[in-house]
């Protein structure tokens, strides 16, 4: 690929959301403005701000990826990040733009009057965010580091200082613009490459795979194994090998594999022939099978039942995340926020239709990436190997751009509601220089974390925000918004024992402590068993503590559910009753 090009659009990409981002510092005066953009964000402009930081990297990379990696069974996995919307219409959208919050942290202390619920989700926030942080800043490394060769820790730096600068230039609303503008460019860099390389393919000569065959080399290949790797075999495997095979070293040696499991050591350089299919790899004992099968898996995990789980995560997770959730502030009121949601479920739909595209084309086209760690990043090197030329080139430049906006939108979205959360529950100020202030911090941890970890797929890294966010906020915001009942020590309970348990879970699977079988699904895919957890436990201890009910939950219900006109009169009514006349105590 020609770096002049990919660096171009890359810098473009910058330049353009830097100049919207100082834009945006003309007309963001007061602490609304930078905290929700006063509440003036009409639902189209809302919508395509909403969709361009929720595609992050998982999105852009991560899915064709995985479709590389595993065949079009994973064709299931964008269905939960799409219908995650479909919950938050129904249950959550609305009433959250009227509680008049500014976060997350904002509706706990409001609903449940409870300074300790409000410093436990602000931990939670943050926490949520930095997990969610950290994998587009690693994207932007591996962006980068295949255009340029630049190191893969470059990339996360240069997203990081661009983000810190938009955000802290205007706050939400020149975030607003500059997200909405990130989408287009987006769908536009997916988009118009995709129908040149669907044309290419279809109008090459060549013998070639079908999408649902195994993935098989069109030519000799020679990959480098940047980590350590299990591989399944279901036929014997003859390749040339230098490194560790079965904890043999071997030099330029041609080995002929059995059928099975093999262990193959990082650093180890294979030598494929033309024609050879591709093993499945398997990294940490987790078998990438296919996601049908039966709940009796086999050893190395139980397939239907970690899909069901991420689904579930997915699903859930997002009203529960904290860039999203506070997206809806800026709503002028709760019908302009379903309305947005609607929106937004016509644009992400729309993107997801294309990275399958890419997974398809890089297993017939890139299969060796399956091997070498890297599926991630066939959607920027599928321009040159099937068109080539300066038009690869261009094409490849331009996903590029695509890419860099969707780690740059994300991440703004990210550092925008973590810095609320610092700027308002850390320092000593709520104003608009301290909240700067944030954005610094907000951005800096994820920053040095990625330079320090690498080569974690961004889908798998995702994954885990979700299932902590579905495990945590989402039973809060539904049984804050709908139920009466709960409870200051129910939702301490709650987010400690369902958020706490999917976290812990999840970082002991990673760490390598969980062992192989039930065990390792489980805390792998905790979704399952976490948020119903989460929900039981809320519940539970609420039932148990009646005494605790706010004074002014009937009235912060009325204003959640009910229009903004009639809410405030209701409220207006129900505290100028006396205690215990005309309302349940």
């Amino acid at each position: 690929m020609n770096q002049a090009y990919a660096v171009t659009a890359v810098t473009v990409v910058v330049l353009a959301t830097l100049l919207i981002g100082g834009l945006g510092l003309r007309i963001s005066r007061t602490t609304s403005d930078f905290y929700v953009a006063s509440r003036t964000v009409n639902p189209g402009l809302n919508a395509a701000a909403i969709s361009g930081e929720y595609l992050s990297a998982a999105s852009f990379l991560g899915i064709a990826g995985l479709i590389l990696l595993q065949g079009p069974e994973m064709l299931w996995y964008p269905v939960g990040y799409t219908a995650g919307y479909l919950v938050l219409l129904v249950l959550v959208a609305a009433p959250l733009r009227r509680s008049g919050a500014y976060t997350l942290s904002d509706f706990a202390e409001a609903r449940l009057e409870s300074a300790a619920v409000r410093r436990l989700a602000s931990l939670f926030v943050v926490g949520i965010g930095w997990l969610y942080l950290l994998p587009q800043l690693q994207g932007a490394g591996l962006t980068l580091e295949i255009l340029t060769g630049a190191p893969g820790w470059a990339g996360g730096l240069i997203v990081a200082v661009v983000v810190a600068g938009a955000v802290a230039a205007g706050g939400m609303r020149s975030i607003t613009f500059v997200q909405a503008f990130q989408y287009w460019l987006k769908l536009t860099a997916l988009l118009v490459p995709a129908l040149f390389l669907l044309a290419a393919w279809v109008g090459d000569d060549a013998p070639r795979a079908r999408f649902d065959a195994p993935a098989v080399l069109r030519e000799h290949t020679v990959v480098r194994l940047d980590d350590t790797v299990r591989m399944e075999l279901a036929k014997p495997l003859t390749i040339t090998v230098t490194g560790e095979v079965d904890g043999r070293s071997h030099r330029n040696r041609t080995l002929t594999l059995d059928e099975g499991a093999h262990r193959m050591e990082k650093g180890t350089r294979l030598s494929l022939a033309r024609g050879t299919e591709i093993p499945e790899r398997v990294s940490s004992g987790s078998d990438p099978a296919s996601w049908s099968q039966p709940l009796s898996g086999g050893r190395y995990g139980f397939h239907l039942y970690a899909t069901y789980g991420l689904i579930l995560a997915t699903f859930l997770g997002t009203m529960g995340l904290p860039h999203v959730a506070v997206r809806f502030y800026t709503s002028p009121d709760g019908r302009a926020a379903r309305r947005t949601t609607l929106v937004v479920l016509g644009l992400v739909g729309a993107f997801y239709l294309l990275p399958p595209v890419y997974g398809a084309l890089g297993r017939i086209y890139a299969p060796e990436l399956a091997l070498t760690g890297d599926a991630d990043a066939a959607v920027l090197v599928l321009p040159d190997r099937i068109i080539g030329g300066v038009a690869g080139d261009l094409l490849g430049a331009l996903l590029a751009g695509g890419a860099f906006a969707a780690f740059l939108s994300t991440a703004s979205g990210l550092t925008m509601s973590v810095a609320g959360v610092i700027s308002q529950d850390v320092l000593p100020s709520r104003g608009v220089r301290h909240f700067r202030l944030a954005t610094l911090l907000a951005i800096a941890v994820p920053a040095v974390v990625s330079m320090l970890t690498t080569h974690v797929p961004v889908a798998d890294a995702v994954g885990l925000a979700f299932a902590v966010s579905a495990s945590s906020f989402c039973p809060l915001l539904v049984l804050g918004i709908w139920w009466r009942g709960l409870t200051p020590p129910g939702a301490v309970a709650g987010l400690v024992i369902g958020g706490g348990s999917a976290l812990t879970a999840v970082m002991a699977t990673r760490a390598g402590l969980a062992p192989l079988g039930w065990a390792n699904t489980l805390m792998a895919w905790p979704a399952v068993w976490s948020v119903p957890l989460g929900f039981l436990t809320m519940t539970v201890v609420s039932l148990a503590t009646p005494r605790h009910i706010p004074a002014g939950a009937t009235a912060m219900l009325a204003r959640l559910h009910l229009p903004e006109d009639l809410a405030a009169r209701t409220s207006d009514d129900l505290t100028a009753r006396p205690q215990g006349e005309g309302t349940e105590r």
